[in-house]
């Protein structure tokens, strides 16, 4: 018997997970992507598009969802930036917080109010939305924007790696460089040189790490999000590459 099943993401659901469920539940697969303080949702019916698993959908009927750069302007179709939304059931604001309700808005030209969601974002021809990183994961490595989840998913090619997080560590030439932190598949030895060699010879030069470390697991919270300031803050202890 074939079944309905409702995913409402807030976190990236990989395209490989979604093809999994597809796989192991026939039927249709729903994924809703947005946040508690409205703005703005997508849908992707990932049975549907099967090609698009990748991405979170188009935006639902009534949202608006546009992408804005770092200095609050508009991006062009196939450029990324941060993902805003306008909806009819978006939050008044923080209570007792307005610097931080502030924060969150963002205004169009035309002064229509936007809540940003701080995740970064490109839309297709076909008007689907790829999420690649939270604006505050993204580092910036001499001049270039680099995206952590890319080198993540780079990594979990391999077949001796269970699971990676990059983030960025201090480095005297570019400012930021990423470190990766690798837990290994059981009986499925590399070294940290030959997993290094392996990821760099598969990325561009802006995006290569500079170090990277096997850990026996990764930080998470209570709901199993990887604490990525935790891997920082821990490399913060040591000095900064070259």
């Amino acid at each position: 018997m074939n079944s309905i099943a409702y995913v409402v993401e807030r976190a990236f659901l990989s395209g490989e997970i979604k093809a999994d469920v597809l796989k192991r539940w026939p039927g249709a697969l729903v994924e809703f992507y947005g946040m508690t303080e409205g703005g703005g949702t997508c849908i992707l019916e990932a049975h549907a598009h099967p090609d698009k698993l990748h991405t979170v959908g188009r935006p639902a009927e009534g949202r608006d969802i546009r992408l804005i750069d770092d200095n609050d302007v508009e991006v062009g179709l196939g450029e990324a930036g941060e993902v805003v939304g306008h909806s009819g059931g978006m939050m008044a604001g923080y209570h007792g917080q307005p610097d931080k309700t502030r924060e969150a808005e963002w205004f169009d030209p035309q002064g229509k109010r936007f809540i940003r969601t701080g995740d970064i974002g490109r839309f297709d021809v076909d008007g689907f939305l790829t999420l690649f990183d939270r604006k505050k994961d993204m580092l910036i490595s001499g001049d270039f924007n680099v995206y952590p989840s890319d080198l993540e998913a780079v990594l979990r090619r391999h077949p001796s790696v269970f699971e990676a997080a990059v983030v960025g560590v201090p480095s005297e030439r570019w400012g930021e460089i990423p470190a990766a932190f690798v837990v290994l598949q059981p009986g499925q030895p590399v070294s940290a040189d030959e997993l290094l060699d392996w990821t760099n010879g598969q990325i561009g030069k802006t995006q290569r790490l500079g170090r990277l470390q096997f850990l026996d697991e990764l930080p998470r919270s209570a709901i199993g999000k990887v604490l990525k300031r935790e891997l920082h803050d821990g490399f913060q202890s040591s000095a900064a590459l070259p």
